[in-house]
């Protein structure tokens, strides 16, 4: 070999060593402040931390602080009053429902109803009923609130094909034809911004897609929410189960997972018609959640931090039963927080002497349905 020839491999190895090092070196690069870490408060840059501090220093100047009955009754007045105001608000009038039934389909055990309603000016909602055919009517009757996915459908036995299935896939593992094996009727509603209820451009990017985003945002910009705007879909929703005869109006609970959990347990709090709650996959602290890990933006209430925490939403339901049920291993609501959270509410029951009306099942599972026990309480509590 040519010396020549040996020049152009040692030019060419170190070429490539160079090549490699700067490969390396972009590797380990995390950020403008490399090499500077002694001369920054690196912690002062951290925007969670920061919102930490500022919660920590929040006085939750309407927090449970009762030690009886007739206090607690005030507080409640006090904090409905308030969360009405942080969500936006509710219409000072309703409009007609003017309900249209779209299909009816019987099925092995149950019936199912496609209907749609009116819920305020310019906004209809979708929604299924499902009645149990071996129980006399009227019955008793779970509003059903789907979290985020492919909306209703994905609680009622409809997969993505539109056709019917009979294994309970997906993390909500049809929780509403869950209800009628239990003996309930179920309401299944459309959640505003999911399936049927998107904008266009949503619609065109998959049925998976949720329109959170945009309607959620543009609530912000009106000085509104979408839980609000969804709580009242379900205030709606009871105002049309009290003009169906197969329907008992004095047996409803409310029950949703993960988004709808959300919308359970806002709308059990403002609204006094829903005799028991089953919240799964969602209580927990706004402090350890909402605000540390990413969530859509339709969880978002603006200032609710000022003055309550999740926990004091969810003791509105009291003296009401209310069965909250948390994953082992679910990411997205830290189980301890869930934990601490229900501890508290705990405590708002027992000022009220209903300690036996709130119950907590923890289960080995991620993010999901799980109503073991949660169901055969609902149905209980609404004398199934």
């Amino acid at each position: 070999m040519t010396r020549r020839a040996l020049g152009k491999i040692a030019v060419g190895t170190g070429v490539l060593l160079q090549t490699r090092a700067a490969q390396g070196a972009a590797e380990t690069y995390t950020g403008a402040l490399d090499g500077f870490e002694d001369k920054v408060v690196s912690a002062d840059l951290d925007p969670v931390r920061y919102a930490h501090k500022l919660s920590d220093a929040t006085p939750l100047r309407l927090t449970f602080r009762a030690t009886e009955r007739s206090e607690a009754e005030k507080w409640q007045r006090e904090l409905r009053a308030k969360l009405i105001e942080l969500l936006g608000g509710f219409p000072a009038k309703r409009t007609p429902l003017r309900p249209r039934t779209l299909e009816v389909r019987e099925f092995p055990g149950y019936t199912r109803e496609k209907f749609v309603i009116q819920s305020r000016l310019n906004a209809m909602v979708l929604g299924y009923l499902l009645t149990p055919n071996r129980q006399k009517a009227p019955h008793a009757t779970m509003v059903c609130v789907p979290g985020h996915g492919r909306g209703v459908d994905d609680i009622v036995g409809i997969d993505e094909k539109g056709r019917d299935r009979t294994n309970k896939a997906g993390y909500q593992h049809d929780f509403a034809l869950q209800v009628v094996e239990h003996g309930m009727a179920a309401v299944a509603i459309e959640p505003m911004a999911f399936g049927c209820r998107r904008d266009a451009i949503s619609k065109r990017k998959g049925l998976d897609q949720t329109a959170c985003q945009p309607s959620s945002g543009a609530a912000l910009l009106l000085g509104q929410t979408m839980i609000g705007w969804r709580v009242y879909d379900v205030m709606r929703t009871m105002d049309w189960i009290e003009t169906r005869k197969e329907l008992d109006s004095q047996r409803v609970g409310c029950m949703g997972i993960s988004g709808g959990g959300t919308c359970t347990t806002f709308a059990a709090a403002l609204e006094p018609r829903i005799r028991v709650a089953m919240i799964s996959g969602y209580l927990n602290t706004f402090r350890d959640c909402i605000m540390s890990l990413a969530h859509c933006i339709d969880n978002y209430v603006p200032g609710i931090m000022q003055w309550a925490e999740m926990y004091d939403v969810a003791g509105l339901i009291a003296p009401r039963a209310v069965f909250v049920e948390s994953g082992e291993r679910d990411k997205s609501f830290p189980i301890a927080a869930s934990r601490a959270s229900f501890e508290r509410l705990r405590r708002i029951y027992d000022v009220f002497g209903a300690g036996n009306a709130v119950e907590h099942e923890v289960f080995d599972g991620p993010h999901s349905f799980w109503g073991r026990r949660g169901l055969p309480f609902v149905a209980k509590n609404l004398n199934v």
